[in-house]
């Protein structure tokens, strides 16, 4: 529960801490934080909205069969649409999502790879511990649906594997 403040220099306390919190939340990354102290509980956070739109360097593939496709046709279908693929590795957990070992070093799987039931596919950062995330089946990568470094949820469709 908050406390009413007292007088005009408590107000302004008040927000001076509100500013410094959410300035801590920029510098750490963080999207939420909470303190209490003598009776004063304030929670900063920020809404973090996560765009459905893919890198150009992760598009589909192009089919080289005959093509019905136009040039005006959409490139893509939208992720809520690829989490119900039939190829679709979703992630196993929360995380943030890895494609090489280490920085600067060749990515696991790539558009186009071939890969076989167990081989890494790539690494998911969570709670400070790096989890290889094995490829459920043999097949060739046909999308990569996040970018390198980013946060992704339960359930969140990674890669199609075709």
């Amino acid at each position: 529960m908050a406390r009413q403040p007292a007088d005009k220099s408590s107000k302004n306390d008040d927000s001076a801490l509100i500013r410094e919190l959410a300035l801590l939340l920029d510098e750490t990354s963080l999207t939420e934080i909470e303190i209490e102290r003598a009776g004063l509980r304030v929670r900063v956070a920020r809404n973090i909205s996560v765009a459905a739109a893919l890198p150009a360097a992760y598009a589909p593939a192009v089919s080289a069969g005959p093509s019905h496709a136009s040039a005006g046709a959409p490139a893509a279908a939208p992720i809520a649409d690829l989490a119900t693929h039939p190829g679709a590795v979703p992630s196993p957990m929360v995380g943030t999502v890895y494609w090489s070992p280490e920085p600067g070093a060749k990515p696991f799987v790539e558009v186009g790879t071939k890969v076989s039931a167990g081989q890494t596919l790539l690494i998911i950062e969570a709670m400070k511990t790096m989890n290889q995330i094995p490829s459920p089946r043999a097949g060739t990568v046909t999308q990569i649906l996040i970018e390198d470094g980013q946060p992704v949820e339960f359930g969140e469709p990674l890669v199609i594997i075709e």
